[in-house]
């Protein structure tokens, strides 16, 4: 290892919302067979690297969490310490949660539905109570202690997520990091983006061409002052990990 420290990332499985191409954001839909796959898949790539952990930390969607689940059962670490936090959830789609991306290029136009998924820092129309996702969100127990109803998104752009992701890497992950921990985050595109984005140093452009594949951990190793010195090394064969970042990317065109 060249690095000092080393933390693994993964984004979810393939989801029943993916599968079926709906902006899901922070609408809890579950892994599909596909995602359930990946999810175990990850789990023994991981295993045959020979990884342990000492906590890991995901966020409040089951998606995320039966990702980690099932990685953690491969590992035989089912006990490991978890946190979660609605800091790692995906970027909040506001009004366009739950309709198929493909017809909403057809409705908006394929530029503006580009706009929303990828421009940084404008955010879709917000979330009310005519969208028929909305309760199930807002009421979610998951977020009776937080976020605080100042902080409850109703839309988010990325850089937005970014926004309210970063604080938790800084205040709660670092620390652990710079303990010598071994960190497993299992998390959502948009904001595992935020904490590649700050690790890179990327541009905003750049972020914004960023596809993460579902389910292929990637790993960073950081030398003391948290500056990678290996980047988003995926685990997985180099074609698989091809295939799934265009297979993203191709996400949102009309059909």
């Amino acid at each position: 290892m060249s690095g000092k420290y080393v933390i693994v990332m993964v984004r979810h499985g393939e989801s029943e919302w993916n599968q079926k191409n709906l902006f899901s954001g922070w609408f809890d839909a579950d892994l599909s067979d596909l995602g359930r796959e990946e999810a175990v898949s990850a789990g023994k790539a991981l295993k045959d690297a020979g990884y342990k952990f000492d906590i890991a930390h995901t966020s409040q969607l089951k998606r995320a969490q039966n990702t980690l689940a099932s990685i953690l059962k491969e590992l035989g670490q089912e006990d490991l310490p978890t946190e979660k936090t609605w800091r790692l959830n995906e970027r909040h789609y506001g009004g366009l949660t739950g309709l198929n991306k493909a017809e909403t290029a057809e409705k908006y136009g394929e530029a503006q539905v580009q706009i929303w998924r990828r421009s940084f820092d404008v955010p879709p129309p917000p979330i009310d109570e005519t969208n028929e996702y909305y309760k199930s969100i807002v009421e979610n127990p998951a977020y009776k202690d937080e976020p605080t109803q100042a902080e409850f998104p109703m839309f988010e752009s990325l850089k937005l997520t970014i926004e309210r992701t970063l604080p938790y890497w800084d205040n709660v992950i670092v620390p652990e990091i710079k303990a010598g921990k071994k960190i497993l985050v299992a998390a959502h595109g948009n904001s595992l983006r935020g904490i590649v984005k700050h690790l890179d140093q990327m541009s905003d452009e750049d972020i914004m061409g960023l596809n993460l594949p579902t389910g292929i951990p990637f790993v960073y190793e950081l030398d003391e002052d948290l500056k990678p010195v290996v980047s988003m090394k995926f685990l997985g064969d180099e074609e698989t990990v091809k295939k799934a970042m265009e297979a993203v990317a191709a996400q949102g065109k009309a059909k």
